[in-house]
């Protein structure tokens, strides 16, 4: 008789995978309004910062004042960072950015009136004093390039706006960062930020070109009245928005909250390796506070030339960001971002030696590729495992870190020029952030296995 199988039931097709929608976060209203803002607003940003280093550079030609811009932006993100975190965690973050919003178009409304009359602004001594405070700070730092002048009564001025307006741009961004995520499902976090990236890069693409040509046939108070309209485009923007989803209120006293958002991030060692790579790698690598000497001295190519200079990294970045969109996640998105982290740094020394504007473009282009990467990265873990009762006092520590590495890099940046000249300092901050990739990857080697990101959300 013969052997009788057991019964075994006919197989079933397999279940196919879900269709990756690579536009899932815009089919919220409430993003989509957000999305359009936030651009508007950034490329009016970002041509407001390209006017604003050229003009302080083409009224003092002084690598030192170069650096001062970035010190003037960094201050505030050091001073107010945690309290604007506490408060976008108390208080309605809309409300917080409408009302920074109105404050930043003021503000540009006063660079505009201070730019367009400048030559008949009247002797206080207060601003001859403080021509006189930054004349002999470059004096330190500039005694072998002595062709810096600060005879502009302006120039206080702009650094006295540019100050208030890095302390409301604090506010702002600790409430952006926060208030996104809640316009979108959970499931779409990490679409929306790798959209955020890319509308981000889109607007530092379109932001500096055109601020560039619109220098040259407009001038420089035309380019903060655009920036002026910009803000107040997201207030009207923002203003009709709702969201999906209410995060829990924060209870308990300020100090404590505080504390309580920089105990988070110390205590995730992922969140604390990437923010320290990307921190050090802007820190040391960043170039783009030196194009206006690289784009005066070196390239000669003028201040259309510094727009596309400024566009190019961002250029790079939209590409990688719109590729990230489409591809599915990073398998080994730890060792991807270690690699991209030190192509950022050889990119970076490259640019710094080359006297070839189209090999430079090609070099600028190439760190934006791979910061792209670094950004989705960190903006995904931070985000996904961050409480959304916590993500303001979260975003201020991570805004500490990185928001300040821009602007600290500028100040490293614009000292080490005037000490050593442009081309050692870009060079030598980009083979300082190669050494920096190793560290780190020593320090944590968990960095190097991080895999899908997907796998991390908590």
């Amino acid at each position: 008789m013969p052997e009788r199988k057991p019964y075994a039931p006919p197989p079933t097709a397999e279940k196919a995978p879900a269709r990756r929608d690579p536009y899932a976060a815009f089919r919220f209203r409430g993003y989509t309004f957000y999305a359009l803002g936030n651009f508007i607003s950034i490329a009016g940003r970002q041509m407001l910062t390209i006017a604003i280093e050229w003009e302080v550079y083409a009224r003092t030609h002084s690598a030192t004042a170069l650096g001062l811009v970035g010190l003037v932006a960094a201050v505030p993100i050091v001073a107010l960072s945690l309290p604007a975190g506490h408060l976008a965690d108390r208080v309605s973050r809309k409300f917080i950015i409408l009302w920074t919003q109105a404050l930043t178009t003021l503000c540009s409304v006063c660079l505009a009136l201070i730019s367009w009359n400048h030559l008949s602004i009247p002797r206080w001594p207060l601003l001859l004093r403080g021509n006189d405070l930054l004349r002999s700070i470059a004096a330190v730092f500039e005694r072998h390039h002595p062709s810096f002048h600060f005879d502009d009564r302006s120039i206080p001025l702009l650094f006295l706006v540019m100050l208030i307006t890095a302390a409301v741009r604090t506010f702002s961004w600790a409430a952006r960062s926060s208030f996104f995520p809640t316009l979108v499902p959970r499931e779409s976090f990490a679409n929306a930020i790798t959209w955020n990236s890319s509308i981000f890069q889109v607007a530092c693409v379109l932001g500096p070109a055109a601020g560039g040509f619109l220098i040259v046939r407009l001038g420089f108070p035309f380019i903060y009245a655009f920036d002026a309209v910009s803000a107040l485009t997201f207030f009207f923007l923002v203003l009709p928005i709702g969201r999906i989803r209410r995060s829990r209120p924060v209870v308990g006293s300020a100090w404590n909250s505080l504390a309580e958002g920089i105990r988070f991030v110390l205590s995730k060692k992922i969140i604390l390796a990437t923010i320290t790579l990307d921190l050090f790698a802007v820190l040391l690598g960043g170039a783009t506070a030196l194009l206006p000497i690289f784009a005066d001295q070196i390239l000669r190519c003028g201040p259309i030339g510094l727009g596309w200079l400024r566009a190019a990294p961002a250029v790079g970045a939209f590409v990688m960001a719109v590729t990230i969109a489409y591809l599915p996640p990073m398998r080994q998105a730890g060792r991807t971002l270690l690699w991209c982290v030190s192509g950022f740094g050889a990119a970076t020394i490259v640019f710094g030696a080359s006297r070839w504007f189209w090999l430079s473009l090609l070099m600028l282009f190439l760190t934006g590729v791979f910061d792209s990467v670094s950004v989705v990265v960190r903006q995904t873990l931070v985000q996904l495992l961050t409480p959304d009762e916590m993500r303001g006092r979260v975003s201020a520590v991570n805004n500490i870190f990185i928001g300040t590495s821009n602007e600290f890099g500028a100040v490293e940046s614009g000292l080490t020029a005037a000490i050593f000249g442009p081309v050692v300092s870009v060079v030598g901050g980009g083979i300082g952030t190669i050494l920096v990739v190793f560290a780190v990857a020593l320090k944590w080697p968990e960095t190097r296995r991080i895999g899908t990101l997907d796998k991390h959300l908590a």
